[in-house]
């Protein structure tokens, strides 16, 4: 391969890592990569690195020791959170920060549940796969981006500009604008060609290429709620001596059951499959189509453990398009739900 060859390949892979990462965040959670903001993994993994993120779907349940990607309940202000796997209990994972000296579960947040975890990190040789920097780079794109975002809003008065499919909008018109760019520059390299004994024929990349990540983007945008999991959702359910009347105050060692709403607030009907992410929640039925504009219903029954106490349970939420064949959709979903 030449020399040529590998330069474009890793330009072109360059491009790929970073569409990956701006739609991760797009989406809420990691794609391909994550990447930490913060230095609670050092050394493990330094402030602004990157890490090859694995999802859940692919790796099954995780063990102790692994360092996992989960959504917060009450620390780093419920954000997605990268910590390590220290204990597996009855109620749930404990994790902490490689750099913390407490857990998190010490510093109030409820043991992670299986419904929690988006995604895995890589390990090789027993060490997760770092990136360096590459957080950083995703973050400083990510904050030009929003300035983007909200000049155009306040320029235009377009709030519906902030959201992930004004995003969308924006890198379309960021596309354009670079595609028509590129077709002028063309021309004018075609007319200096025509008058040079010796054109230079050192390789560029392609901005076809970044056009190309950015319409990526935008499909990624306009369709993030319905391709890839709506999220996993939690209750806060208490288990107690006496039958209340309150919402999620269940009689231990009773079952209570509440309606789970599936909105659709998109054009195109989706068909949602819901999971359960703890040991105490049943579905009457996991699968539901949902029309465009239109929000569905699916029945969760949930049992107080025999203790009382506080216990949150999570269901999780998939959505796809209504547009594939029936037993397609059919596949994936139990694919997923593996």
């Amino acid at each position: 391969m030449s020399r040529e060859a590998v330069e474009l390949a890793v330009q072109v892979g360059v491009v790929l890592v970073l569409v990956a990462l701006v739609a991760g965040q797009i989406l809420g959670q990691p794609i391909l990569f994550g990447f930490v903001e913060t230095g609670s993994m050092e050394p493990t993994i330094d402030t602004g690195d990157g890490f090859v993120a694995v999802p859940t779907a692919l790796t099954g349940s995780p063990e102790p020791g692994d360092v996992v990607v989960f959504e917060a309940e009450e620390i780093e202000d419920g954000e997605l959170t990268t910590h390590r796997i220290v204990e597996e209990t009855d109620h749930g994972y404990t994790t902490q920060g490689d750099a913390n000296p407490f857990t998190d579960q010490d510093n109030g947040e409820p043991p992670v549940q299986d419904g929690q975890i988006v995604a895995t990190a890589w390990e090789l040789g027993g060490e997760p796969v770092t990136i360096p920097s590459l957080g950083t780079a995703i973050m400083t794109a990510g904050s030009a981006l929003e300035r983007v975002q909200i000049w155009l809003a306040t320029t235009l008065g377009i709030r519906s500009l902030l959201d992930s499919s004004g995003l969308a909008l924006v890198l379309l018109g960021l596309s354009i604008g670079l595609y028509v760019v590129e077709t002028i520059r063309e021309r004018s390299a075609q007319q200096a060609e025509s008058s040079l004994a010796q054109p230079d024929s050192s390789p560029d990349l392609d901005p076809r290429y970044l056009c190309l990540g950015f319409a990526l983007l935008v499909v990624v945008g306009a369709t993030a709620a319905m391709v890839v999991p709506a999220g996993t959702h939690s209750y806060n359910v208490v288990s107690a001596d006496f039958d209340s009347e309150q919402p999620l105050v269940v009689e231990r060692g009773t079952t209570d059951e509440l309606t789970h709403p599936l909105p659709n607030a998109g054009y195109v009907p989706v068909i949602s499959y819901v999971e359960s992410g703890s040991e105490h929640v049943a579905l009457e039925s996991n699968r539901e189509a949902v029309g465009p504009q239109s929000t569905g219903e699916i029945e969760v029954a949930i049992s107080a453990p025999d203790e009382t106490g506080y216990y949150p349970a999570y269901v999780t939420e998939y959505r796809y398009l209504h547009v594939l064949p029936a037993s397609v959709i059919q596949n994936r979903g139990e694919y997923l739900a593996l």
